[in-house]
């Protein structure tokens, strides 16, 4: 487990500036924090080699992509074995449709977040591929009517 790393305000600032556009030069995110350029360049580096900052993405609209119908999905294992569950993660990774995989406490053993076109899209992926896993004990599956709030920023 990665160990916590103090930030601190101009640190703090940078992070939820870049969380919110990553796009922002050094020279606007200096101006929006108050310190230089070079000092906001460095910052970025030494967060992002502390692993505090990872990858930079673009986010999609999934309904603009053809997946606007969210599924999560509760899972439960036939085997709490190491080599099932390393089975089932490879497999869950190695999905498209699968975007979040949680490994949870309580009843079910994962939770997965699951993005398709339509209702026979998830059907067709439950059916013959989620379920027909060997691992796969069963699963119970809920359908996100609307999404009433979206974030990847974090509080800083």
């Amino acid at each position: 487990m990665k160990q916590n790393r103090e930030l601190d305000s101009i640190d703090r600032r940078i992070v939820a500036l870049l969380q919110e556009d990553a796009t922002l030069s050094h020279a606007d995110l200096a101006e929006r924090v108050g310190a230089s350029s070079a000092s906001c360049w460095r910052r970025v580096k030494a967060l992002e080699t502390a692993g505090v900052l990872t990858r930079t993405v673009r986010l999609v609209d999934p309904v603009m992509v053809g997946r606007g119908v969210n599924v999560l999905c509760n899972i439960r294992m036939l085997s709490h074995a190491i080599e099932a569950r390393e089975s089932f993660e490879r497999f869950v990774d190695g999905r498209p449709e699968v975007i979040e995989c949680f490994s949870m406490s309580g009843d079910w053993d994962y939770l997965l977040r699951i993005v398709v076109a339509d209702v026979a899209d998830y059907n067709h992926f439950l059916m013959q591929t989620l379920l027909a896993h060997p691992s796969v004990a069963g699963g119970s599956s809920h359908f996100a009517l609307s999404m009433t709030k979206y974030t990847t920023a974090l509080p800083i």
